[in-house]
């Protein structure tokens, strides 16, 4: 048979002792001056109430708003849950104030290839920024002919001058229809086009340099003869 109440049975008098040293119960200084009442010998069943009676008496009874309050221990488990349950609300904060833990990697709109022979760390590594910028193009409000135009001129530039690495700036095509289509098209020309021989590796920019709306590309001393690997996309 189960028990109700508190776990491991019935303890009615379990908060009583806090009660009395709280003092939260009023007693009756009469009563507990007074000597104990001797309470007549049991010899006839009928008596029971009345001898019931005589040993209540002095009995005050307990207003129901007073009650032993128990100190309750979370576990710790709960306590876990909670401080995760903090931590995460703070980070979503800082991420919709200040954009900070936000990982473009782990987006969809991340991009990265790598050419022949690069391990694919290269392009983990040019998205962290560990290569500095050293040229740039934006290609916003261009059609998709005239930025490859600019695309074109902007790496035989590039390459002639001997840069190593440069950002394209494609924006992240969130207007388009279907797909973005300059980001696309960069996609494309960095690992079909004429100068995917001179690419080594590309991936999306960080934040600070436009995120998904930009592509860090490195660039080769020489041009590579075999066909360029293609990444996420």
């Amino acid at each position: 048979m189960k028990s109700s109440g508190h776990k491991g049975g019935f303890r009615p008098f379990e908060g009583l002792k806090a009660l009395l040293e709280n003092k939260s119960i009023a007693l009756k200084e009469a009563a507990a001056a007074s000597p104990a009442k001797s309470i007549p010998a049991r010899t006839d069943p009928e008596n029971d109430q009345t001898i019931f009676e005589e040993a209540m008496a002095d009995v005050v009874r307990l207003p129901r708003n007073i009650c032993a309050v128990q100190p309750t221990r979370a576990s710790s488990a709960s306590v876990s849950a909670n401080n995760t349950e903090s931590e995460i609300l703070r980070q979503l904060e800082e991420l919709v104030r200040t954009g900070k833990g936000f990982v473009v990697a782990d987006t969809a709109e991340y991009i990265e290839g790598t050419g022949y022979q690069v391990n694919r760390t290269v392009a983990e590594r040019l998205h962290r920024g560990e290569f500095s910028i050293q040229g740039h193009i934006d290609l916003h409000g261009l059609s998709v002919e005239n930025a490859g135009e600019v695309f074109e001129d902007f790496f035989k530039r590039s390459i002639a001058d001997g840069k190593r690495m440069v950002l394209v700036i494609h924006g992240r095509g969130l207007s388009s229809p279907a797909e973005p289509i300059l980001k696309t098209n960069v996609f494309k020309w960095l690992t079909t086009g004429r100068w995917r021989k001179w690419v080594m590796a590309f991936a999306s920019a960080r934040l600070c340099d436009g995120g998904a709306g930009a592509t860090y590309v490195l660039l080769r001393k020489r041009p590579a003869t075999k066909r360029f690997k293609k990444g996420r996309k």
